[in-house]
């Protein structure tokens, strides 16, 4: 039988090493039956073998080959001592990776001897003496697949630290307790220090954190549960002096599966010397003999970013110049940013048409609405116009000192004014019933709505929220779910015709339902359906049933408080949480960890704040072109069939926002792609309170933001047809094709066409008169 090992390649994380043929040295002083036997090992084993009588003669030739392996025989002091030898061997430096092996005597008749002195001389492992040839290669064999590979791997990490040496970057390697581990030279240069400096110590004695506490909690509550963080850093030198980085800093899993070392990346913030090496790349492929952009262009003396002054001039050049300098200014490089840098960096190397054409690519992108469409001939349209001027605007300032203000009575009721809460298992019959079919798309929520006296909310709520395990997720009692319904329940008003309990039982069962399709399964995890959930039932609590804009207008404040900024969706997501923390009978995370709640409580509130329509074209958009777009190509290339191309596209943690985001957007607004009485309904239900706010501002002499939703002349049909133009077709053609919800949309097309049917007619009613 061969015995000879073949495996040459060594895999050290990412690095494959090819690994030569392993040296062994033995130590004897004369020849015997164990020196023969690990002699005949190594001839087997295909590795090769020295032998030396003496110390002198074994430290020379341990020297001259750097052998993998010593063995030196320990059995006899008369010839040598092995422990001095030993500890010879391990003064030198290349002795750092090798295994030495000492070979002891077997005493049957005594008590085992501790091997402590051995570890002591330097010996790495005792071999007690076994003369048998495949005991010998035995342990030759071991040693190969264990210590020395080991050791090999080890060594391996010279080049890896030569790397770190060198490295321009900053590096820092520290413990999972803040202790610095490591610093490469361009870390102490940059910060100031010494070598060895900071080495053991921790970062709290160090003064290079930014001192703001929420900050770097922030830092600490990402990289704390293995994932990456990534941002500007202002950092503080030993001398005391300011410095801004960007930083990257990645946790690093060790011993038992946990963090066990932190490694940060970092350099200094110099817009300029990135836009200059950006500029030398482009143009050292077109123009061998420009060294710098610092140097003329020789077709249209263009000069360097940093030498531009302000000053006024004619032409699309000096204009160039004028708004690479005034990007160039930014302290922080947003994503956009770099855009135009490389753009801008692009024009100085292309022919005239191209840079022009580019200077137009400018024009927009520096523009604040990068996502929402210009309305074209639909600003023709009053319903449309209203519509996005009323959903998708702050409205106008109001020039009066008349306020709009909230009626503390309706906000803020707490648990103990509610009737005692009932359990799941006993929901009376009538309930149970209107519920039977609520994990279909056609479940009826206007028939749960008429069972429950118009309060769905709690009853839902706790059955959707018992199917997807929330209870255990938070580690709450039923009895804290239950109460914590009810709070949020009595927080919408019941006297809105469209925003109210009804309206987030609604939501929360859309939402439901897109988390149970299986694109959707794949992509999120269990927090992220936890908190999909609540901010469904918390979306809109205490919605006083106006719009942004009204609020705006009035002066609120809500809106002072807000300034006019996502006034309602900030007020619903903030209130949402006071109701739950104040009490601890109603608050489900009471017993949550700390940074998973962070981790929770931060998308409740994205997805809550996504509700906001003025952003509506934003998140859309990305959504198309960060997930749409690139499953399309996956499927035709042929690729639809990859796991890990599609994972890669839905398991980023930025898509997994967009999708989140994708997710409540249209399960807030489906109301077009139910089934036609319920959109009826819900058409008739949202047009009331459009027109009860264009009452109210014509009664308190504000500005009237959709003139069209007045009830004496608004045509409901028309309405609808142009929200659902506008807001509704390209979001849900791009949720369908994620998704997969045939029936939404076949929904949505019979909507169209009844709507249609009736603005043919000329009706502005819900419904067509009676025949």
């Amino acid at each position: 039988m061969d015995f000879q090992a073949s495996i040459t390649d060594v895999q050290f994380g990412p690095m494959r090493l090819r690994r030569d043929q392993l040296q062994v040295l033995l130590v004897f002083a004369e020849d015997d039956d164990q020196s023969n036997g690990f002699r005949w090992a190594c001839e087997k084993a295909g590795f090769r073998c020295n032998i030396a009588r003496t110390p002198k003669s074994a430290l020379e030739s341990f020297l001259d080959k750097h052998h993998d392996i010593i063995i030196i025989d320990h059995r006899h002091s008369r010839y040598f001592d092995a422990e001095a030898l030993c500890r010879s061997i391990r003064t030198t430096k290349p002795s750092e990776n090798t295994v030495i092996v000492g070979v002891v005597q077997r005493h049957a008749d005594r008590e085992e001897s501790s091997i402590l002195p051995l570890i002591s001389a330097g010996f790495s492992r005792r071999y007690v003496e076994n003369s048998s040839r495949m005991a010998c290669y035995n342990e030759l064999i071991q040693l190969e697949f264990g210590q020395v590979q080991a050791q090999f791997k080890l060594r391996a990490c010279n080049s890896l630290f030569a790397a770190l040496e060198k490295s321009q970057e900053a590096i820092e390697i520290t413990s999972e307790d803040h202790v610095v581990q490591y610093v490469n030279p361009a870390f102490e240069t940059m910060m100031g220090y010494q070598i060895g400096e900071l080495i053991e110590k921790q970062l709290t004695e160090v003064p290079i954190n930014e001192k703001k506490a929420d900050f770097l909690e922030t830092i600490n509550s990402c990289i704390k549960i293995g994932k990456e963080w990534q941002g500007m850093y202002y950092a503080k030198k030993k001398n005391g002096d300011s410095i801004q980085q960007n930083v990257k800093i990645l946790p690093v899993i060790g011993q038992g599966g946990k963090i066990r070392h932190y490694v940060s990346i970092s350099r200094l913030c110099n817009d300029n010397n990135k836009v200059e090496k950006t500029c030398e790349c482009i143009q050292a492929e077109s123009q061998t003999d420009i060294q710098t952009c610092r140097q003329k262009d020789t077709r249209k003396g263009s000069l360097d970013v940093r030498s531009t002054t302000s000053r006024g001039s004619d032409g699309s050049s000096q204009r160039r110049r004028s708004s690479m300098a005034r990007v160039h200014s930014m302290t922080i490089e947003a994503p956009i940013t770099k855009v135009i840098n490389i753009i801008n960096a692009a024009q100085e190397s292309s022919p005239m048409p191209v840079a022009e054409a580019l200077d137009r690519a400018l024009e927009i992108l520096r523009t604040t609405e990068l996502y929402s469409p210009q309305l074209g001939t639909k600003d023709e349209d009053p319903h449309t116009s209203d519509l996005v001027g009323g959903l998708m605007t702050d409205g106008l300032r109001r020039l009066s000192g008349n306020e709009y203000i909230l009626s503390a009575k309706q906000t803020h009721q707490v648990a103990g004014s509610l009737s005692s809460p009932i359990s799941l298992n006993d929901i009376p019959p009538r309930i149970t019933e209107a519920m039977e079919n609520e994990e279909q798309w056609d479940f009826d929520i206007f028939e749960l709505e008429a069972a429950t006296h118009k309060r769905p909310l709690v009853y839902l709520g706790l059955k959707i929220f018992a199917r997807f395990g929330i209870c255990e997720f938070l580690n709450c009692s039923e009895s804290t779910l239950r109460s914590w319904l009810q709070v949020i329940e009595a927080n919408y008003h019941s006297s809105n015709s469209y925003h109210n309990s009804t309206h987030s039982a609604d939501v929360l069962h859309a939402t439901a339902y897109f988390l149970s399709k299986e694109k959707v399964k794949q992509t999120l995890d269990p927090i992220d359906e936890v908190a999909a959930l609540i901010a469904a039932t918390v979306h809109d609590v205490d919605h006083p049933g106006r719009t942004n804009s009204f609020l705006c207008n009035a002066g609120s404040e809500l809106a002072i408080l807000y300034n006019d900024t996502a006034v309602l969706e900030s007020h619903h997501a903030a209130l949402a949480f006071q109701l739950t923390t104040r009490d601890g009978k109603c608050n489900i995370f009471k017993n949550m960890e700390r940074n998973e709640y962070r981790t929770l409580r931060q998308v409740i509130i994205d997805m809550v704040l996504a509700t906001e329509m003025t952003k509506h074209f934003e998140h859309v958009n990305k959504f198309v072109n960060s997930i749409n777009k690139p499953l399309a190509a996956l499927e035709e290339n042929g690729n639809n069939g990859d796991g890990e191309s599609i994972k890669t596209v839905l398991r980023s943690p930025e898509n997994r926002i967009l999708i989140k985001r994708m997710l409540i957007k249209c399960a807030d607004i489906s109301n077009p792609c139910r089934p036609i009485e319920q959109c009826i309904e819900w058409a008739g239900r949202i047009s009331e309170e459009y027109f009860a706010q264009t009452d109210e501002e014509r009664r308190q002499g504000l500005p009237v933001v959709m003139p069209v939703f007045d009830r004496n002349t608004c045509s409901i049909p028309k309405s609808q047809l142009s929200f659902i133009d506008y807001f509704i077709i390209d979001m849900f053609d791009a949720w369908d094709a994620f998704a997969d919800l045939p029936n939404l949309m076949e929904h949505l097309n019979n909507n169209i066409k009844y709507w249609k049917g009736l603005d043919a007619r000329n009706l502005r009613v819900l419904r067509p008169p009676p025949e």
